[in-house]
Parts: structure tokens; C-alpha cells; sequence
């Protein structure tokens, strides 16, 4: 959840992320949607924004998975065949871990890097110049933890906007609970402000439609079953990365399906 909610920030707030990592605070960017669907991908907190030179891909971490290299490197390949222009590369950690976590992906004859921030290791300061960026500010580098908490609460407080000033104390509390103890939170920042939020909605809606997906897809898997025998692992898989709308799509396909091949060629087509 709180990789997705750094995905909503980026989302929301694009060019907070450009004038950080790039250093450049022009106002035309925007968030590429693209679905790089040679084949399904894992995308729930991967955030690409386009500015005038460059894609900055953003991927958020909590725990570090061991495929990630070959995933990094994977996107730059699918969005370069696309787009043929510089792509940025950064996998922002949000929780201190002592896991080595590399910063490319290595073979004999093949070397790709990308950028590596572990926010534990960064000054808090950076982000107090960067409202939308305040979340960040509690995970960033501090000898006193109570102290950086209520100096965020406190800059968030001088936010004339109502909505941004409760949307980006939701973030900070739900991101803060990575690090801080769920009492000092809840001292710091008045209680029910989160609830007031729209990203806190928000929040409550997207579980509602992942319980409604997964029930959805397990249907699905059960009926295709039934129609054409077992499902072959690599099938599945690709399965279980499908939207509730594609899952809907082929809740309706399968009921002309007669054989496994019926199913790959669905596949094929969704994927070209």
C-alpha cells in the first residue's frame, strides 16, 4: 500500500519529482500511461513522467525484491523501443533495510545502470522545499525522529489549501508508520484529519476493488478450468496480472472457448 500511495504523490505531483531528481522545474511535464505489455508486468508502483528531454521512470520499493535489476532493465528496453529518448532510471527506498541492494543489473556483456535513493540516507531539509514532497521529509535522515515528525506536521499546517494539507497528512501519518510508533503519530497530528482525506477514500475504494479483482480472478481461473482443462502455470501467471476490466473481458470470451488454444489466442491478442 504505502509504495502505492508514493505512486499517487508522483501522479499528483509530477513536477515535485522532476525539480528533485532532475533538477529541473519546468511545468511541462506530464504522466506517461503506458502499458509496456510485451508481456504483463508488475506496475502497481511504477510511476513514468514525461518531460520535454527526457522519461523519468519512478519505482517505488518497501522491501527490495530480488528481480529487480532484470526489471529495471527490462522497462528501459520496452520504453526505449517506444520512445527512442533519454529514461531516467530511479528505485526510491522507503524503509531502512540492510539488504544490499545494487544499483544494476550485470552480466558479462551487459551492464545497466540505474539510480539507487535509500531515504533514510537523505536530508530531510531537501523536501521541506518541496511541499509535496513532505511525506519523504519523515523517512529522511534524523538524530531526533519526534522532532522531524512535528516540523513536517507544522509545515504542513502552513498549506492554505484544505484538500492538499489533509491529502499530504494522510501520506506523511501512513507513510511515517514505517518508521515511527503508531502513539507519537497519532500525538502529532490531530485525529480524523486522515479520515477527512480524499486520498484516505481513495485508499478504502482501491482495497474494495483489489478484494473484488481477486475474487473475479479466481472465478475466472476455476471456470477456464472447467472449459478447457488445467491451466498451464505460464497462462496463470499471466492471468494474475490482468485488470478487473481485462478479467471481465475474458469472463465473457471463455464462453466460446473450447480448447487451451482458445485461451492462448486470447492472450496473444490482448498482448499485441
Amino acid at each position: 500500500m504505502r509504495d502505492n500511495l508514493c505512486k499517487y504523490l508522483a501522479e499528483k505531483y509530477p513536477t515535485a519529482f522532476t525539480q528533485w531528481l532532475l533538477n529541473d522545474s519546468s511545468e511541462d511535464v506530464s504522466i506517461l500511461k503506458t502499458e509496456l505489455n510485451l508481456e504483463p508486468i508488475r506496475a502497481d508502483s511504477v510511476t513514468l513522467v514525461q518531460t520535454q528531454n527526457c522519461i523519468l521512470h519512478l519505482e517505488f520499493q518497501v522491501e527490495p525484491e530480488p528481480t529487480l535489476p532484470l526489471r529495471m532493465l527490462d522497462y528501459w528496453l520496452r520504453l526505449y523501443r517506444n520512445y527512442h529518448c533519454e529514461i531516467v532510471q530511479v528505485l526510491i527506498l522507503l524503509r531502512r533495510t540492510k539488504v544490499h541492494v545494487p544499483d544494476a543489473f550485470e552480466l558479462p556483456t551487459t551492464t545497466h545502470r540505474y539510480r539507487v535513493i535509500k531515504l533514510w540516507e537523505e536530508d530531510p531539509n531537501q523536501f521541506f522545499r518541496i511541499p509535496p514532497l513532505l511525506p519523504f521529509a519523515v523517512l529522511g535522515k534524523t538524530k531526533n525522529e519526534a522532532a522531524l515528525l512535528q516540523s513536517v506536521a507544522d509545515k504542513i499546517g502552513e498549506i492554505e489549501s484544505v484538500q492538499a494539507r489533509q491529502d499530504l497528512s494522510t501520506v506523511v501519518q501512513l507513510l511515517a508508520g514505517l518508521q515511527y510508533r503508531k502513539e507519537l503519530i497519532q500525538t502529532i497530528f490531530r485525529e480524523g484529519m486522515m479520515r477527512e482525506s480524499v486520498i484516505y477514500q481513495e485508499i478504502l475504494q482501491e482495497g474494495e476493488r483489489k478484494g473484488r479483482q481477486e475474487g473475479e480472478r479466481a472465478l475466472i481461473l476455476r471456470l477456464l478450468t472447467r472449459r478447457v482443462g488445467p491451466i498451464p502455470e505460464s497462462f496463470a501467471t499471466q492471468i494474475n496480472h490482468l485488470s478487473l476490466e481485462q478479467l471481465e473481458s475474458l469472463g465473457d470470451a471463455l464462453l466460446d472457448f473450447s480448447e487451451l488454444n482458445d485461451l492462448e489466442k486470447w492472450i496473444q491478442r490482448l498482448n499485441q
